[in-house]
């Protein structure tokens, strides 16, 4: 088995400017919009459940890997050194809407060998501070350097999988409502 098969990058539409952006202001999406959104992710359709939040799909990279510890930090890494993953996708989104926001959302899927290892490592990733598993470069979609902070995290546990999503605003203005509601969105989508 090949260490890294990189896969997919699609482009759903134009890309506008993107930059550095802090988030304070901007339109929320609303519960039934993000119900909706997490109904469209539970399915694997990714356009359909940003547009559920009033966002477009912009371009999106997925990558495959087999080793966690290389691809984390902080008390995660640690972990993996000592608890290996048995499979790590990442993905890495670019989403906007027609006002000019746009955010980055990082998410991870991590399968354990055993269910009692992903519930620890899901319990470690939840603290803040504690690392996390390393986004995607920002250069793989051609953006400016992202910085993900943990402010607007999500993650669930299925079994021996652990599924990781952080957003963060990269142009314009989102809502603190709408970057929350991406990532809770975002770690339902199934690993590709």
């Amino acid at each position: 088995m090949a260490a890294a098969a990189t896969a997919v990058i699609v482009a759903m539409s134009g890309s506008g400017v993107i930059g550095g952006g802090t988030a304070s202001v901007g339109s929320g999406s609303g519960s039934a919009s993000k119900a909706g959104g997490k109904d469209a992710a539970r399915k694997g359709q990714h356009s359909n459940a940003f547009r559920q939040l009033k966002l477009k799909n912009i371009r999106k990279k997925v990558q495959r890997e087999l080793h966690c510890a290389r691809h984390s930090f902080g008390q995660v890494q640690q972990f993996f050194l000592s608890n290996p993953c048995r499979e790590l996708d990442r993905m890495l989104l670019a989403a906007g809407d027609e006002q000019g926001n746009e955010i980055a959302v990082s998410i991870a899927w991590v399968r354990m060998p055993r269910v009692s290892g992903a519930t620890e490592f899901q319990s470690l990733v939840d603290v803040d501070g504690t690392g996390n598993v390393s986004p995607l470069g920002s250069a793989v979609l051609g953006l400016a350097k992202i910085e993900f902070t943990g402010r607007y995290y999500d993650s669930r546990r299925d079994g021996a999988l652990v599924v990781v999503a952080e957003a963060t605003p990269i142009g314009g203005r989102p809502s603190e409502e709408l970057l929350h509601d991406v990532a809770d969105v975002a770690d339902e989508f199934p690993a590709p």
